[in-house]
């Protein structure tokens, strides 16, 4: 097998992996790291040679993409207490605690080398934490802190191992350069990212063409990360600032064809790069092996202390981050997600899994220090790094969707589906105003016009059936019955043309970029 089977093997794993991980009740990254633990001692499955400099440029703008997609800025500054408390705060303290326990357990390790292993398994993984926590029904509160916390906490730790590996390499160490380093790199980062934005903006106006517009929204986190890497920016800020600005700008209400080809297209661009990186990290298992060979009982004992420590640091800090949150969320009116019970805190504990980026940074360790020395303990770092990521994914991962069960944690279904029919009475609301405008410029048939406030409560009525219990007009079960019939007959009567249509594709003389034209405007009738 070569390297282009091994990545076609991949992913076909990161699709199978999908139903499979529905069926059996475990999150999909989780098997694909399994998939790649099994290929990596499979003796005919060679050595991944992606250069690890390259891990987090190629994997990373596309996952944090589209998590952002799934979120806004309006939800970020409303959670942005607890989002600071464990993407920031706990980024610092898990480092220190890390660095503390592997500086005195590992002969030789120096306090810098330390923190640069600190600062590597300090983060949760943002692609894990969302992927799993999306697939448990979770409470959506847990959920967005979780995307919070997963899409800023690399951003802490990545500049926090930068400096820490500088400390190692040049020998120098100034705690007012490493704050100003941390300053600069998120100022730079905003920068480029705002920047981008706008001018992806602008350029979607240009262009015009669905087609066209989803490949520029390819293309940008991409040109994001490499640019504020560039200007020693943060590039995983400048991802996120540039995703958020295009989710609040770029959006065009009436732009049908682009927002459902694009929602299609980056679920299928998410599921393919996620499965991706989580068998590349079991595949870099064999790194570790060769890393232990003949030490296998010492370095094991070394990567479990620091696993506890990572996990016991978390709980430790979330039960009074919690507690204090919760308390000044009862003092004030804060509109803001905070876990309201022990049961969703003992959740979120066990939901904080490295991956994707602890990876990157374990492997883009340097070799040698400007002395020409060898990294101090490199081999050590990157097995205990591993051994934590390894220990959270599986351990974690595989028990996290018994412990969701077994707390009985869910979310709330029932205020889902009021804010759900709130939404829908609005839309048939304003559907009713843009009725009646137009009825005051132009002379509407009465028949038209009954017709036509019809059709505005079906808007709503499509939306959420349940709105129109709040209606209270005489004959609404009938109406709902007759809608469904409708949808029913005008469901089946466009089956039948795309079927036609379908069938000309294959006649002679048939144009096949046409037929898929006037297919695509069947299907987006479809959804009406």
């Amino acid at each position: 097998m070569d390297q282009l089977a091994l990545l076609f093997v991949l992913l076909l794993g990161a699709v199978v992996s999908v139903p499979l991980g529905d069926r059996w009740g475990l999150p999909a990254p989780v098997l694909m790291t399994l998939l790649g633990i099994v290929l990596a001692v499979l003796e005919f499955v060679p050595n991944v040679n992606v250069p690890p400099g390259l891990i987090l440029p190629l994997l990373l703008p596309p996952l944090l993409y589209a998590a952002v997609r799934r979120t806004s800025w309006r939800q970020f500054t409303a959670n942005k207490r607890p989002i600071f408390l464990l993407a920031v705060a706990l980024v610092f303290v898990t480092m220190a605690c890390v660095a503390t326990v592997a500086h005195a357990i590992v002969p030789g390790l120096p306090l810098a080398a330390a923190f640069a292993l600190g600062a590597l398994v300090a983060p949760p993984d943002p692609v894990a934490a969302t992927a799993v926590a999306g697939q448990l029904g979770l409470p959506r509160r847990l959920v967005s802190i979780l995307e919070g916390e997963g899409l800023f906490n690399d951003v802490t730790a990545i500049v926090l191992y930068h400096v820490a590996i500088t400390a190692v390499v040049s020998g120098t160490f100034s705690p007012w350069k490493a704050g100003l380093d941390l300053v600069l790199s998120a100022v730079v980062a905003v920068a480029v990212g705002v920047a981008l934005g706008w001018g992806a903006n602008k350029l979607m106006d240009l262009l015009g063409d669905a087609t066209l517009q989803i490949g520029l929204t390819l293309l940008v986190p991409y040109a994001s990360y490499v640019m504020a890497e560039e200007f020693h920016g943060s590039g995983v800020l400048a991802v996120l600032t540039t995703a958020l600005f295009l989710a609040e700008y770029a959006t065009d209400p009436d732009d049908v064809m682009t927002r459902l080809a694009g929602h299609t297209f980056w679920d299928i661009v998410d599921t393919l790069v996620t499965g991706v990186a989580f068998g590349l990290i079991g595949l870099e298992l064999h790194n570790a092996i060769r890393t232990a060979s003949g030490r296998w009982g010492e370095m094991l004992g070394w990567a479990a202390a620091v696993l506890v420590v990572v996990v016991l640091v978390r709980l430790l800090w979330l039960l009074p981050a919690t507690w204090v949150t919760q308390r000044m969320h009862a003092k004030r009116d804060y509109d803001e997600d905070i876990p309201m019970t022990w049961r969703e805190t003992v959740v979120m504990w066990w939901a904080g899994m490295r991956g994707v980026a602890s990876v990157a940074l374990a492997l883009a360790i340097p070799l040698t220090t400007d002395a020409g020395a060898g990294f101090p303990k490199r081999d050590e770092i990157v097995f205990i790094a591993f051994g934590v990521i390894m220990g959270t994914l599986v351990l974690q991962g595989l028990t996290l969707p018994w412990l969701v069960r077994r707390l009985g944690v869910q979310a709330d279904t029932d205020r889902e589906k009021e804010f759900e029919k709130q939404l829908a009475v609005r839309a048939a609301k304003a559907a009713k105003r843009r009725l009646r405008e137009i009825e005051a410029e132009e002379e509407l048939p009465e028949e038209l016009s009954e017709q036509m406030v019809r059709r505005a409560f079906d808007i709503g009525l499509r939306i959420s059936p349940d709105m129109g219990e709040d209606e209270r007009r005489e004959g609404h079960e009938h109406r709902v019955r007759r809608l469904k019939r409708v949808r029913r007959i005008q469901g089946e009567m466009l089956s039948a043309a795309r079927h036609e249509v379908v069938a000309a594709r294959s006649e002679p003389g048939a144009d096949p970029e046409i037929v898929d034209r006037v297919l695509r405007h069947l299907d987006v009738r479809s959804l009406k």
